[in-house]
């Protein structure tokens, strides 16, 4: 048997740029401390997701480098894989990504956002058009950020028929207005959100690995199911803390996955 612990890091929406980059490397060295191989924080967690009417600053190259900088210190501190949300200028224009810190601080490569929701068109003016799977230690996972995940189970795919064995899935969502409020993973009378966590790994035969900020009356919490689509855990509404979790990664076989006859993914 082989096994992984990770961790998801729920934590609290950051009041500024300055203080999610505290809270991120917290967090790292708790997941560090508690064992974990792989912690992943939510989408644009660095320098914060920009909700509409959010204060964020516009994007600061110097703070960016300052920032990354402090977490990939913190990641080599804790020997642990990091999968920071955050964002990045590139040559077409500002993008969200997850960075992916190597347990010795280096930078082992971006997964920039593919699939941006319509709402996110205005804020970010340039979307990715590739995918790739990376590595740690034993295991191998992919990434799909927020509306990728919900609504492109593709990008789910992609990964797990390059051997990823988790798809980590960093997202944003806060309360609607009159919005259900959940207090029960999947709960039928919520959202299709949290049963499409379900779905990917079911669809797949891989863990899925999703992880939000910890909002109040947020219609989705931080979870992982395992590759049957049973949930192993999640964590309390609205709680903010670590999810720590143990994979067992030969149950991630990847065959239904790798039994699409019909798609060139």
């Amino acid at each position: 048997m082989t096994v992984v612990r990770v961790a998801l890091a729920n934590l609290r929406v950051p009041s500024t740029p300055t203080e999610s980059v505290a809270l991120a490397t917290s967090a790292i060295a708790e997941a560090g401390r508690q064992g974990a191989m792989v912690v992943c924080f939510p989408e644009c967690f660095i320098p914060g997701y920009r909700w509409p009417g959010s204060a964020v600053p516009a994007y600061d190259p110097a703070f960016h480098k300052q920032a990354l900088a402090e977490v990939a210190e913190a990641a080599n501190r804790a020997g642990i894989t990091v999968i920071l949300g955050t964002e990045r200028m590139t040559d077409r224009g500002l993008q969200i990504t997850a960075c992916v810190i190597a347990p010795d601080g280096t930078i082992a490569g971006w997964q920039d956002k593919v699939q941006l929701d319509p709402s996110e068109e205005d804020i970010y003016p340039a979307f990715a058009n590739e995918r790739r799977v990376f590595t740690a230690g034993p295991l191998t996972f992919g990434v799909t950020i927020c509306h990728e995940g919900w609504r492109y189970p593709e990008t789910v795919r992609w990964a797990v028929r390059r051997g990823a064995q988790v798809v980590f899935h960093p997202h944003a969502s806060a309360a609607e207005p009159g919005s259900y409020r959940p207090t029960t993973f999947a709960d039928p009378m919520n959202s299709f959100h949290e049963k499409a966590v379900l779905c990917r790994a079911a669809e797949n035969t891989c863990f899925f690995a999703s992880v939000n900020f910890a909002i109040e009356g947020s219609s989705t919490t931080s979870a992982i199911a395992r590759p049957d689509g049973t949930l192993q855990c999640f964590q309390p509404y609205g709680q903010a803390g670590l999810l720590v979790a143990d994979l067992d990664l030969d149950t991630a076989t990847g065959l239904l996955a790798s039994r699409c006859r019909t798609s060139p993914l």
